[in-house]
């Protein structure tokens, strides 16, 4: 079975404090996770520390960085690059958040430099893709992702794109409060499934771990991760309550 994987991203938010309490909280919890079942914090750089301490005895926790520079070194004042987050232990990344996408201008074409950083330095990453409500309005949504997907990720080997996470997150429904109906989401995931199936093979396909982005909460989790080509979710605002996020994680497949 596919990794199953609840991963928060708690973007630009909280103090040292309440970051420390938030871990402390999740894994006070006692969440006795299933071999098929990952839960990655997706934390911002000064915490990661913090976060691989807290989290690094706890089978199946891990840290995430929520992005990376896309070169390997140099004179880019205030960038991380993958290899210190590999010198860090940490052992995921987030590529192409759509908020990285609009707000930073990062392209495909960097976003894919940026995935050759990651694997370069045993980075998992967490690839990011979606359309946004003016391209779901013209139902351009399927062709939309899969440019993303093809400019970003088809230089990679066969062997490369397994050791990569793929989240689908519908611009329209990011931290909006809407959520896309189970069909709309089954709908995409298979969709992007099978742009990878045709690359690569079925075989290839089937193994990759595809997450669902937006507005996941507790009350809706169980829904989305039931559908058959989703693996779990990216979580954002319900990533950082507690108690949200362990039901989250409970509701994972088995």
């Amino acid at each position: 079975m596919r990794k199953q994987i609840a991963a928060a991203n708690w973007k630009m938010n909280l103090s040292f404090q309440q970051a420390d309490q938030l871990l402390n909280s999740v894994v006070d919890a006692g969440i006795a996770t299933k071999e098929n079942q990952q839960v990655i914090f997706a934390v911002p750089f000064l915490y990661l520390s913090i976060a691989n301490q807290l989290i690094g005895t706890v089978k199946n926790f891990n840290a995430a960085s929520q992005n990376c520079y896309q070169k390997k070194e140099g004179a880019f004042t205030g960038e991380i690059s993958a290899a210190m987050l590999h010198s860090m232990n940490i052992s995921y990344c987030l590529v192409g958040h759509s908020e990285r996408r609009e707000y930073f201008n990062e392209s495909n074409e960097i976003l894919s430099e940026k995935i050759d950083r990651c694997l370069e330095n045993d980075l998992t990453p967490i690839f990011c893709c979606g359309e946004s409500l003016t391209i779901r309005a013209a139902d351009q949504q399927k062709t939309f992702v899969e440019t993303q997907l093809r400019d970003s990720l088809f230089h990679l080997s066969k062997e490369q794109i397994t050791n990569l996470v793929i989240a689908y997150e519908p611009i329209w429904a990011i931290g909006t409060g809407k959520t896309a109906t189970t069909i709309q989401v089954q709908e995409m995931h298979a969709h992007i499934r099978s742009v990878i199936s045709n690359q690569y093979g079925t075989d290839t396909g089937d193994k990759i771990s595809i997450l669902y982005g937006g507005s996941v909460k507790a009350s809706n989790a169980k829904e989305l991760f039931n559908c058959d080509d989703v693996d779990g979710g990216l979580v954002g605002g319900a990533s950082l309550q507690a108690e949200e996020f362990i039901q989250i994680i409970k509701a994972l497949k088995c």
